[in-house]
């Protein structure tokens, strides 16, 4: 961006090519979501409150927490009940100065009930105990609570996402006014995911949220309409941002990523954008030295684009993901494994033109790799899973998933791994019992999932139970896991999480 003229004053998102500011309105409400790491971690976390049955059992007789009247007619529970309708499970911002919230004098109970109401040190210690969606609700109990959840230690590791149609209020007269983001800040998040928004949308972010100029370190855009011009102001306008993601969107072009693409940029996600290609590669190993990790998917990325990464690179790279690159052959492997060598997390999943010869480049020259995605490869056969267990020595997650030519050959290869502790073997439709048999001697393998495989039959499911160590056995749509089986299981592996 081309520096102000002397006297002007910049304003804090400059507008470009055409971009004209909403002017800005006194701050208003909205809502949000708040996920956390992987989609299972997020269900869980996104169930409807369970703030009615606040104090469950096991820790209304926890003897470490210093609440004597636990048991009393006023519970925590009880306070709770003063708190946003049932089904509110997913809640964003501050609540506004005006809304009605009680305060310790106008609760129920005796003075020293409502005195441990609402004492800071005790809620410290039990606010831990509830999930994201959980705090949110809690949050509107009343003041105490909230300046005690408010805290950033609560929050730590929680992305807020925040729709479109959740940035602006309707005013009466039908104009529109950006929602506060007062009650982000105050929890410290310094990541966010937009969804669906526009190049204007981004520049009332940047204008409303306190952090954003310095205090946001990743940012994620999805299913969004951000052109070069937007994706430029955004990354000069928020100088903290170390790690990007870009889903969806379809409007921004490779010249946009030469033109925005910073340094200090350490981690990069780029999925379903039509106009990344060869080129794309090219800004991205030119301008971001200090990469760690990348994660691609784009249909048009061939061989050529895996030779520009540079020697830094390869020195600071250590996590390569190549999602449904349908044009990458063996010889892009060549490329990739002689300038990334330092990998320790690759994924092919989905180049489906990758073939045995391929995995053996891989398996010889980065024999630093802990976790290994190989996923619809219809092309994997046996001898890949041969050249894997001769030289990935550190290896300790293997993805299998959909490679249709995989025997129990394969598995009897995989068993003399003893760092494997994951291994995803979903829709393997070759392996067989006598294959299950060659991984019960496999003490270290902690998950284990065989879901969709059609030959397992019970008998040879039943043999599972000498894995004693294992946490989480995957059997959805498997024939041969009857509700037989799982009553086996829950009384033979009591330590371990077995999915129907």
């Amino acid at each position: 961006m081309s520096n102000p003229r002397n006297g002007d004053t910049k304003p804090p998102c400059l507008p470009r090519n055409g971009l004209v500011k909403i002017p800005t309105q006194p701050n208003g409400l909205g809502s949000a979501s708040i996920t956390k790491g992987t989609p299972a971690v997020k269900n869980r976390l996104c169930q409807p409150s369970s703030v009615p049955a606040i104090l469950s059992p096991a820790l209304a007789h926890r003897s470490d927490l210093p609440i004597p009247s636990l048991a009393s007619p006023l519970s925590l529970a009880a306070l709770a009940s003063v708190s946003s309708p049932p089904g509110a499970s997913l809640v964003g911002l501050n609540t506004s100065e005006g809304s009605e919230q009680p305060s310790p004098e106008r609760l129920p109970g005796s003075p020293s009930e409502r005195q441990l109401a609402v004492d800071e040190k005790i809620l410290n210690r039990l606010f831990w105990y509830f999930s994201a969606c959980e705090k949110c609700v809690l949050a509107q109990v009343c003041k105490a609570w909230r300046r005690v959840l408010y805290q950033p230690k609560f929050w730590v590791g929680l992305t807020p996402v925040l729709h479109t149609k959740e940035l602006y209020n309707i005013l009466p007269g039908g104009e529109k006014e950006f929602v506060s983001l007062q009650g982000f800040a105050v929890r410290g998040f310094d990541g966010f995911c937009l969804v669906g928004v526009s190049d204007l949308d981004i520049c009332e972010f940047i204008d409303n949220y306190p952090l954003s100029k310095k205090g946001v370190k990743s940012i994620s855009l999805k299913r969004s309409t951000i052109t070069d011009a937007g994706l430029e102001v955004m990354l000069e306008q928020m100088q903290g941002v170390v790690r990007l993601e870009l889903s969806g969107c379809n409007d921004f072009t490779e010249a946009g990523l030469w033109s925005s693409l910073n340094a200090r940029i350490t981690a990069l996600s780029v999925s379903d954008c039509i106009n990344v290609a060869d080129d794309a590669i090219a800004a991205i190993s030119q301008l971001l030295p200090n990469l760690t990790e990348l994660n691609l998917q784009a249909y048009h990325v061939t061989d050529t684009a895996l030779a520009y990464f540079t020697a830094k690179q390869g020195y600071t790279t250590h996590t390569l993901r190549l999602n449904s690159c349908w044009e990458i052959t063996n010889h892009g492997v060549v490329n990739m494994v002689h300038s990334l060598p330092n990998l320790s997390v690759l994924s092919l999943s989905g180049c489906s033109k990758v073939t045995d010869d391929g995995v053996e480049l891989v398996a010889e020259n980065l024999r630093k790799l802990r976790s290994l995605d190989l996923s619809w490869c219809p092309r994997i056969t046996d001898m890949a899973l041969e050249y894997i267990a001769c030289d990935l020595h550190k290896l300790e997650e293997l993805v299998l998933d959909r490679c249709v030519r995989i025997t129990d050959t394969g598995l009897s290869y995989l068993s003399t791994m003893s760092s494997l502790r994951s291994l995803y073997l979903r829709w393997c439709c070759q392996v067989q019992d006598f294959g299950l048999k060659h991984l019960l001697g496999m003490s270290s393998l902690r998950l284990l999932s065989l879901a969709g495989c059609p030959l397992l039959t019970t008998t040879g499911l039943s043999g599972l139970v000498q894995l004693q160590e294992l946490e989480e056995l995957e059997l959805t749509n498997c024939p041969g896991a009857t509700p037989e089986l799982f009553k086996y299981f829950s009384q033979h592996l009591p330590c371990c999480m077995v999915i129907e």
